[in-house]
């Protein structure tokens, strides 16, 4: 079978904006004002299309319990509301519509607590490119005591920990609520858990035949390019904050 070099063209990138994944427990469910309480200062914005689940807060995974009523795992929602200073987080099943009649606050004992999170990847449309470059330490295992010969001994090294850096160019827009815009003002969001790339290589209508990078990240810097003959520029920098996972393989 001939090989076909894919072009830039093919690819696409993809992200979850910083702060948006918050937490809490049966006690921050207010069931007379359809509110749950999250942390404070976190970036929901309304519109937001999130999720709830239940973790374990102490490994991370799964957690055991149940969300409150009629709140479902399998529902996406949107952010009607979110008060910054408070933590108070009202959602709707339908973007701008009422917020959900909750009628019980769950059952999650400690370790478990539930979870508000940004719901899936979603497409910045205004992305000029993306770059992302891994590396590993070296580590130095020369030794000393070698027998005597002509030419100079050579350093031994083993690979130590990895190490990754990326950057994204982005247009600004007029647009308000476009992606693009937003990640510029996430560089200064303090709390970025919920920070998401996917970075396609090979972007095609099916995702089992597309190829990506996908990574939590956090965001470091924004350089604006601002000139007379271009459009308007920034490029943001970011490193993974775990294991990136690649996924370059296909199945039909």
């Amino acid at each position: 079978m001939a090989v076909t070099v894919l072009s830039g063209t093919s690819g696409a990138l993809y992200y979850t904006p910083a702060g948006t994944t918050g937490t809490f427990g049966e006690s921050g469910v207010n069931t007379s004002t359809e509110t749950i309480t999250v942390e404070p200062y976190l970036n929901f914005k309304v519109g937001d299309p999130v999720k709830f689940q239940i973790v374990n807060s102490q490994t991370g995974g799964a957690g055991t319990g149940t969300l409150p009523a009629p709140l479902s795992a399998a529902t996406t929602y949107y952010v009607i509301a979110y008060t910054a200073s408070s933590g108070a987080l009202q959602v709707s099943t339908s973007a701008g519509g009422a917020a959900v009649n909750l009628t019980d606050d769950g059952t999650a004992a400690a370790p478990n607590e539930f979870e508000v999170y940004y719901a899936d990847y979603a497409a910045v449309g205004q992305a000029q490119s993306w770059s992302f470059e891994i590396s590993r330490a070296e580590i130095d295992v020369t030794t000393i005591g070698q027998s005597a010969g002509q030419y100079a001994p050579f350093r031994a090294y083993i690979p130590g920990f990895a190490d990754g850096n990326g950057t994204a160019t982005i247009y600004v827009t007029n647009e308000d609520s476009a992606l693009s815009n937003r990640m510029v003002e996430d560089v200064l969001q303090r709390q970025q858990v919920g920070c998401a790339f996917k970075l396609y290589t090979d972007k095609q209508s099916s995702e089992t035949l597309s190829r990506s990078i996908a990574m939590d990240a956090v965001l470091l810097t924004a350089s604006l390019n601002i000139n007379p003959d271009d459009a308007q520029q920034v490029e943001i920098t970011f490193r993974p904050s775990g294991v990136p996972t690649f996924d370059f393989s296909t199945s039909a």
